[in-house]
């Protein structure tokens, strides 16, 4: 049975942080709020936990599953070809809404990237999220909380349907929602805007061309 912990989204208390992360040490899979939906956290270096991540959303092991790092310290540990003008945007846009694509580091689970040797990259602006990520002290899995192809939840209630195949659901109450982060390919030559989200493409295309 799936435990609910309830969080206060502005200040989580350390206990409920630290039975999440034990649970993440353990290859275990967490829903989490971020910044628009609800996430799934999964140790991003645990090729048995990312297995159990597609299992659970039933999604197709081809498509890559970002991560949330906690900072560009962390950022070295998944990439090591970093562009000046990704610097650019991680400057102006992180914590927030934006995802990075680079070039993943051999030793990232071949799940993780669905085989493309890729990897989307954030930073999240939600505390729950940047709490946990200082304590686990590695990255974690950022799937949205929802079977693939339905709606990304807001809420804890909305994660129950698939919520046994998850260990701990941290409730933080209804989030914004609203459009995700936008998704920029830096292994790209020139890098291209894969979605549009929260941040007009146009935007991130005028701090590139600056």
């Amino acid at each position: 049975m799936t435990k609910i912990i309830n969080v206060d989204p502005l200040a989580p208390e350390v206990p409920a942080l630290e039975e999440a992360v034990e649970v993440l040490r353990e290859g275990g899979i967490i829903a989490y709020p971020t910044e628009t939906f609800y996430g799934l956290g999964a140790d991003a270096f645990s090729e048995n936990a990312i297995k159990r991540l597609y299992r659970i959303k039933g999604r197709d092991e081809n498509k890559p599953i970002s991560i949330l790092i906690k900072d560009q310290d962390m950022l070295k540990q998944v990439t090591e070809n970093i562009p000046p003008g990704a610097e650019v945007l991680m400057q102006e846009f992180w914590p927030g809404p934006l995802t990075l694509i680079f070039k993943g580091r051999d030793r990232l689970p071949s799940g993780l990237t669905g085989g493309t040797g890729k990897i989307g990259v954030r930073i999240s602006s939600q505390l729950v999220a940047r709490r946990i990520l200082e304590i686990f002290e590695l990255p974690i899995t950022t799937t949205s909380a929802n079977v693939s192809g339905r709606k990304s939840p807001v809420t804890a209630q909305e994660i129950l349907g698939i919520s046994d195949g998850i260990d701990l659901i941290l409730d933080g109450g209804r989030l914004p929602g609203q459009k995700g982060s936008t998704i920029v390919d830096f292994t790209l030559s020139p890098p291209e805007i894969v979605r549009e989200g929260e941040i007009p493409g146009r935007v991130i295309m005028d701090f590139l061309e600056k």
